[in-house]
């Protein structure tokens, strides 16, 4: 018995593809080939104060500066003083770090302590 082929979709309905967020981080401005999903007000944080995690501001980080806002700060802080980028950007230590990861290439792996 001659197997059949599934219904073919064609032209696919998923053309033209959905567009690509930008490849910058959006704390050091760097071009990654990798950037991890942070949540402006974390997401324990924001399931307190009864939002839907789909619906909480995000931005798009490369792993170190990811890693380096969960070592400084708290979710609390994260989510009470330091909920946009703008006011991450005002934090000394913040700064200092963005503008040192600014001048080592994307391909080097970082470990912040």
């Amino acid at each position: 018995m001659a197997r059949r082929l599934p219904l073919s979709d064609w032209p696919n309905s998923n053309w033209p593809p959905a567009p690509q967020p930008d490849p910058f981080c959006g704390l050091c401005g760097r071009e990654t080939p990798r950037l991890t999903e942070h949540h402006l007000i974390p997401r324990s944080q924001g399931r307190r104060r009864g939002v839907k995690i789909a619906e909480l501001p995000t931005v798009l980080l490369c792993p170190a500066c990811h890693s380096l806002l969960h070592k400084t700060f708290s979710n609390a802080e994260l989510a009470g003083d330091f909920s946009s980028v703008g006011a991450l950007l005002g934090q000394p230590d913040v700064r200092k770090f963005v503008a040192w990861i600014r001048r080592q290439p994307a391909s080097k792996g970082v470990r912040v302590r």
